[in-house]
């Protein structure tokens, strides 16, 4: 089992900037991949990026390349999401998810159903 616990999140004016944290504890050492995704009211739950546990690669949604990006402390089991230049529309409650299935996450790391452990998210509200 793998626990997830996200923070950072709140309330910030458009053009200003959060970082999220993603705090994991458990069974950590079979996490492929930590993926970033966001749910907006009324609408279906969003991939944002992916880090990959062990080398550190990234994937970051075409919808916010350039603006957010993620990190990790593996000394603290720890992934970040540095999200700059924020956007009313970027408004949404944000995940952070650990996959430890090589063959779902291989094949499409963007997909939800990739992802076994949860956390509860984080509330990101952008001011216009």
């Amino acid at each position: 089992q793998v626990q997830l616990v996200e923070s950072g999140g709140g309330l910030v004016q458009a053009g200003g900037s959060l970082n999220l944290s993603c705090a994991a504890s458990g069974r950590t050492a079979s996490t492929y991949g930590m993926g970033w995704f966001r749910q907006a009211p009324g609408k279906v739950r969003e991939f944002v990026g992916v880090i990959r546990w062990s080398g550190g690669r990234i994937n970051i949604a075409d919808s916010v390349k350039g603006r957010f990006t993620i990190s990790r402390d593996n000394a603290k089991n720890t992934v970040y999401l540095q999200m700059n230049s924020l956007k009313p529309e970027d408004t949404a409650v944000y995940y952070c998810a650990a996959s430890q299935n090589y063959a779902r996450f291989s094949r499409n790391y963007a997909l939800d159903s990739t992802y076994q452990y949860w956390g509860s998210g984080t509330q990101v509200t952008v001011s216009s």
